[in-house]
């Protein structure tokens, strides 16, 4: 089944982009509001939700700007998903993109699963 692009941008009133480097650049950060465990063996990084496991490539980072995956079952296409700290160069303000490839008929329930996962990254950061 074909995946579509789908890109979700979060603003935070209150964020430090080194508070979210360590949440989204990080195993031990991204254990604490993505997904309930997470270990890496080189370039694969494993994540654990409520006992299934998923295993992803990690594609490209750079530190306190980005980090960007493949599922292992999308390798061969151009699916992705990344996490992105955009700081607005005229107020500072900082957001969160999201970029995430979805079957067109699971878009919603994504959305739905990504707007539940960066509350979580709110409480647990204090934004």
């Amino acid at each position: 089944m074909s995946k579509k692009n789908l890109c979700i941008e979060y603003l935070l009133k209150n964020a430090s982009i080194p508070v979210l480097w360590t949440s989204i650049g990080t195993p031990l950060g991204l254990s604490e509001w993505f997904a309930d465990g997470v270990t890496v063996e080189g370039e694969e990084y494993t994540f654990v939700w409520d006992g299934h496991e998923q295993t992803a490539r990690l594609l490209e980072k750079k530190v306190n700007s980005y980090i960007r995956f493949q599922w292992l079952e999308d390798e061969g296409t151009d699916a992705h998903f990344e996490i992105r700290i955009v700081k607005e160069s005229i107020t500072g303000q900082l957001s969160l993109l999201v970029v995430d490839y979805v079957p067109e008929d699971e878009r919603e329930d994504l959305i739905l699963l990504w707007n539940k996962q960066v509350e979580v990254l709110k409480r647990k950061t204090g934004i």
